[in-house]
């Protein structure tokens, strides 16, 4: 049996399984290989019955006008896979998909805990007495794609708590600074291949009000697996060279397309320190949300060592300071 490890920053040990990157170099669009067969997941007897559940529950929530979920086409990850380029060595994805949709990931999402006929559960078979990182392709029908955003104007960090109306586990949760999960409606082109890139500046635009005509430095910084809800992510970092806190407020007040998904937004100074205080400070994280934001950090970092990868220790010192500092105000 393989254990997988759990990342931790500040203390926390997060359910987290950082799968690949560490900052200090970027994936880039070219080396990403999304692979799409269009071929529907199958889920096994019992899961299918909690499928239908899932069906049932949200059609009555929906004729009684209570909030409901809507079901739309997804995908379900039948592999990731990671290996190097031959000259430079540098990393390289495949990712392939099947066909799914929202309502086979809440079928498993949901059900992790629940007794099967045989008396284990979804989670003590898949994730815990089996590796979570090849659990099979009906039991991960969701991939998020996750953007810590860094204002250029100005200088902050952006943190973002999830509303309680957004509802799923991370609800009411501190989260990524915006967040989509891959959409075959939104993210599959009629012609050309999945870009996590593209997805990447969709939840942009739809969180965030960033449009394609500002200036963004985007780059793909790893992969990780939330092993509490089993669900895997893409760690993107986006610079805003332009804009700052105020020019975002701005626009937020005029409108933006997922304005309700978030019930707070938290801005700190773009530094190790500031940053790593916040999240040692701030309770109610979403699994991954820990990683994304240490990867940016040190990319940051490492950039501003004109690309030395030692930029990475100063993250780490950073941390170091923190903890010093938060034991002794205890003591």
């Amino acid at each position: 049996m393989v254990r997988r490890d759990r990342f931790s920053l500040v203390g926390k040990v997060t359910d987290c399984h950082l799968y690949e990157g560490d900052g200090t170099r970027p994936i880039g669009a070219e080396n990403v290989r999304v692979r799409h067969e269009s071929r529907r997941v199958r889920l096994p007897g019992e899961v299918r019955a909690w499928r239908r559940e899932v069906e049932e529950e949200e059609a009555r929530k929906q004729a009684a006008g209570e909030p409901y979920r809507w079901n739309n086409p997804r995908f379900a990850v039948e592999g990731l896979t990671v290996s190097r380029t031959h000259a430079g060595e540098e990393p390289q994805v495949t990712l392939s998909l099947v066909d799914a949709d929202y309502y086979d990931h809440l079928a498993t999402a949901r059900n992790l805990e629940r007794p099967m006929a045989d008396g284990t559960t979804l989670r003590g078979r898949y994730l815990e007495e089996a590796d979570p990182v090849a659990a099979p392709s009906w039991m991960t029908c969701s991939f998020g794609v996750n953007v810590a955003v860094e204002t250029g104007r100005d200088g902050k960090m952006l943190f973002a708590r999830r509303s309680a109306r957004a509802g799923g586990p991370n609800a009411s949760r501190w989260n990524s600074s915006a967040n989509e999960g891959l959409s075959a409606v939104h993210d599959l082109p009629s012609e050309g291949r999945i870009s996590l890139h593209e997805v990447a500046y969709r939840a942009l635009r739809e969180e965030l009000a960033v449009h394609r005509g500002d200036r963004v430095d985007l780059e793909l910084l790893g992969f990780g697996l939330d092993v509490r809800n089993n669900q895997w992510a893409a760690f993107f970092r986006a610079v805003l060279d332009d804009l700052g806190e105020e020019d975002l407020r701005a626009r937020w007040s005029r409108g933006v397309a997922d304005k309700w998904e978030h019930d707070e937004f938290a801005f700190v100074p773009n530094e190790p320190e500031p940053v790593l205080d916040f999240i040692h400070r701030t309770e109610a994280w979403a699994p991954v949300a820990p990683a994304l934001f240490y990867l940016a950090l040190v990319r940051g970092a490492v950039r501003a060592r004109g690309g030395d990868p030692e930029g990475r220790a100063d993250v780490d010192d950073a941390e170091r300071r923190v903890l010093d500092r938060h034991r002794s105000a205890t003591r």
